[in-house]
């Protein structure tokens, strides 16, 4: 190695050591100094620990509890079977004619279907009488005249080109089962 290198290798070694020994010296004054402020806090904090009092508001005392006797234990439970039973043979009881002769005839298949669930698709003319089509889901039907769909006892009263009229036999709020009109419009664009 020539004579040139190696003084420029010596002089950097020199400088670096004096570099690391600058920075040695700044972290031990920083240190001194930080133990000397670490005093100066712990002996304020003994202070702050001496002269402050915590003010805590006493708890008020619980109320006394007053328990209520229950008034019902004697009325009749509104779950037991024998108000069920006297309730259902009531309505058997009272069960109109209307509901009568819709429970005596033979169910057909779109009555198993909400109305919601039916869209009217189309009407034809088969033999001089209107029949409508109705698609159910994926499958189409054909309905005539006293024919029976939907959930609720629902009788095809009429079928025209554009709607479906019917009669469902429903319970109304008194309980009492009534006739209420219903329809099936034509769905345009409905015929996939």
């Amino acid at each position: 190695m020539s004579a040139a290198v190696r003084s420029r290798t010596c002089a950097r070694g020199r400088h670096g050591r004096g570099a690391a020994a600058l920075a040695l010296t700044a972290a031990l004054a920083w240190l001194a100094g930080c133990s000397a402020g670490h005093d100066e806090l712990q002996s304020w904090m003994e202070q702050q620990r001496r002269e402050v009092r915590p003010n805590v508001k006493p708890l008020e005392a619980p109320k006394p509890f007053t328990p209520a006797p229950y008034a019902g234990i004697d009325a009749t439970d509104p779950f037991s079977p024998q108000k069920m039973s006297v309730a259902l043979r009531v309505e058997a009881r009272a069960a109109s004619s209307l509901l009568a002769s819709e429970l005596n005839r033979r169910r057909e298949p779109l009555e198993a279907f909400p109305l919601d669930n039916m869209r009217m698709v189309g009407s034809v003319q088969r033999e001089g009488q209107p029949t409508a089509l109705l698609r159910v889901g994926e499958l189409l039907y054909q309905v005539k005249v006293g024919d029976y769909l939907g959930q609720n006892y629902g009788r095809v009263l009429r079928i025209d080109e554009t709607e479906i009229a019917l009669r469902e036999v429903v319970q109304d709020a008194a309980g009492e089962w009534i006739e209420r009109p219903a329809s099936l419009q034509l769905q345009e664009g409905a015929a996939r």
